[in-house]
């Protein structure tokens, strides 16, 4: 599957899929980090809300960096990961927020 990389025919159900369920699930458990940091007023469960936000960024761009090794359908992953990187500097100031 040779693709040039700037056409525009990135179509792959099944990658979609995979980086939409990575996401949720990362958010997912950034929401209840927040969620526990908010009920506790824990700083150290506030802490872990862009904590697990830049992980799950900085996993999803090593499985950018996988995805394009193989030569599959990468730039998926890649908005994934920047999502996630996005949020996380959204969430920078829930720590200090707890207080």
């Amino acid at each position: 599957m040779n693709r040039n990389d700037v056409e525009k025919r990135w179509r792959d159900p099944a990658a979609f899929r995979a980086a939409v369920t990575y996401v949720v699930a990362v958010v997912v458990v950034a929401g209840v980090a927040f969620a526990a940091a908010m009920l506790w007023h824990s700083r150290v469960a506030g802490v872990l809300v862009p904590v697990i936000l830049f992980t799950g960024g900085v996993g999803a761009l090593i499985q950018t960096y996988r995805v394009w090794r193989a030569e599959g359908t990468w730039p998926i992953w890649q908005g994934a990961g920047w999502f996630l990187l996005a949020l996380f500097l959204f969430c920078l100031g829930v720590p200090v927020a707890v207080w």
